[in-house]
């Protein structure tokens, strides 16, 4: 039976540049990581501190437990090095297991190898302990243990998610090129938006943004959205445990009447899907939609922040016609967003100079491959000073 009180080596995973924002996360939890890298922290902490990272983290990838850490040159010694594990205490007789792994090592060509010798091993040992061979596949749904393997250097962890936290679990209707909900989460813990002024989506499409901004406005955590996790799965967890976080959870919902969220797009179809990812957040009921071009949306007196994640040009849209919609954009920021804080996401800087406003802040984001700016730009109330982009 695995010892969910025993303190080990716990990585936790990001998209690139996102890790700052798991940082804010993790510290606000009381956790103080040991380093912080590129894609990721680490930390020092036990199973249930892994429970508790993945119900709470809005921003993370994976959280991986440390399992053992050995010299590896070949596939053999990979095998060997795994054989040594108690996994019958790890995973159940007759239960169900998945493995990752992130593989840079001149022997291996095909990650799919290296995780095939993973089972093979685990499969030996639960065999031998107790007669069973444990299910094996790769949706992960059961338990998941995760290979890194880089030289001559490998670990073996427990991934304690399973499937990615990076989505939130409410959006079934995703739209056109939708951003992770782990990336919109991250860009407004950007802004330091704080649910106490006005937050307005225009171009909402599926409705990503507006439906994070509700989740954190009123401290709704992704764990109230998902009802099966890797560490779920594994020997010893303690299910009242578990119930006793998440109870925690609906203790410190935020309640605010006077919340101000706008949703607007012209197309009726994504208002309409926007509503529906935000029904199955439970946020429904706290955000405004509205049918209509960009430049008519309703802006609250209670000025705060206005986003638009409009179209790049790279997959979608005709180049010609955004820079007309970027321009677009730009005076109505200048125009009619007066006193807000204009913030716009794109991963097509040429298409941002047509906005014709000098930003303050460019925050790098990586949206899939595409290398992506969140430009913030103070509308200052009362200025017609136009700066060009240099």
């Amino acid at each position: 039976m695995q010892n969910f009180d025993a303190p080990q080596k716990i990585i936790i995973t990001c998209n690139k540049w996102l890790t700052p924002y798991v940082l804010k996360e993790v510290l606000a939890l009381g956790y103080t990581p040991k380093i912080t890298f590129l894609t990721g922290l680490e930390l020092w902490g036990t199973l249930n501190d892994c429970i508790i990272l993945n119900m709470h983290l809005r921003c993370a990838s994976q959280v991986l437990y440390s399992l053992k850490s050995f010299f590896c040159d070949n596939p053999n010694n990979l095998y060997d090095a795994v054989l040594t594990l108690p996994w019958q205490n790890i995973i159940a007789a007759d239960g169900y297991f998945s493995v990752t792994s992130n593989v840079y090592h001149h022997t291996i060509n095909n990650n799919l190898f290296a995780n095939v010798r993973v089972k093979d091993a685990i499969v030996d040992v639960m065999s031998n302990a107790n007669g069973n061979r444990p299910n094996s596949g790769n949706d992960m749904q059961g338990t998941v243990i995760h290979l890194h393997w880089k030289n001559e250097n490998a670990e073996i962890f427990i991934d304690t998610s399973g499937e990615s936290l990076g989505r939130h679990g409410y959006r079934k209707i995703p739209g056109k090129a939708p951003m992770l909900e782990a990336l919109a989460a991250a860009t407004i813990l950007a802004t330091n938006w704080a649910g106490q002024t006005a937050f307005v989506n225009p171009m909402c499409g599926s409705g990503t943004l507006a439906i994070e901004a509700a989740l954190i406005a009123t401290n709704r955590k992704p764990g109230l959205l998902r009802n099966n996790y890797s560490f779920m799965h594994i020997l010893g967890y303690n299910h009242a445990f578990y119930t006793t976080q998440l109870q925690k959870l609906f203790d410190v919902i935020i309640n605010k009447p006077n919340l101000k969220i706008i949703a607007s797009d012209v197309s009726e179809t994504a208002i309409k899907n926007t509503e529906a990812n935000a029904a199955m957040a439970d946020v429904n009921d706290l955000i405004t939609y509205q049918i209509c071009d960009f430049a008519k949306t309703t802006l609250p007196t209670n000025v705060g922040v206005v986003m638009l994640n409009p179209e790049y040009g790279l997959r979608l849209g005709d180049i010609d016609e955004l820079e007309e919609t970027y321009a677009r954009i730009g005076h109505w920021f200048k125009t009619a967003c007066k006193g807000y804080t204009g913030y716009i996401f794109t991963g097509n800087l040429a298409l941002g100079k047509c906005l014709g406003l000098k930003p303050k802040k460019r925050i790098e984001f990586l949206n899939g491959k595409i290398d992506c700016r969140l430009f913030e730009y103070e509308l200052y109330a009362g200025t017609k000073r136009v700066f060009e982009v240099k």
